[in-house]
């Protein structure tokens, strides 16, 4: 495994940004009429998978306030998947990009609950030292 400095050197932050780009690139071509629902909430969600796991990253000191804010991504990873069924229900995304989209998102909510359940791993704890 390698050494973890900054949120932006986790693999899961990096799937996580890569898919919200994604979904910002394809929202583009959503119908004007959703410009004020759809688009802004698939946004929103998406990019906030990424802020909360930025926030837990640097809340690792507290175990409690890292699984804390693991959850909150773990819920906006959720809400985009549920995003992208209405994307694809209204037949605004094909299946194709629905199919990726969607796995993308379940390996990042696996990866979040992976960190989630082995919080000890990634949090200072007072057996550890704290200091760089």
């Amino acid at each position: 495994m390698t050494f973890v400095k900054f949120h932006k050197d986790l693999v899961v932050y990096q799937k996580a940004f890569s898919a919200a780009m994604e979904i910002y690139t394809i929202s583009k071509t959503f119908p004007q009429e959703e410009r004020y629902s759809l688009t802004d909430q698939i946004r929103r969600s998406s990019r906030s998978v990424n802020a909360n796991i930025t926030e837990a990253w640097r809340k690792r000191r507290y175990e409690k306030s890292f699984i804390s804010k693991l959850n909150d991504a773990d819920g906006e990873a959720a809400e985009t998947q549920n995003w992208l069924d209405f994307a694809f229900a209204c037949a605004y995304i094909d299946e194709n990009t629905y199919l990726d989209l969607y796995k993308k998102y379940d390996e990042i909510l696996g990866m979040i609950v992976s960190m989630t359940i082995n919080a000890k791993k990634w949090t200072f704890s007072e057996t550890k030292n704290p200091n760089p």
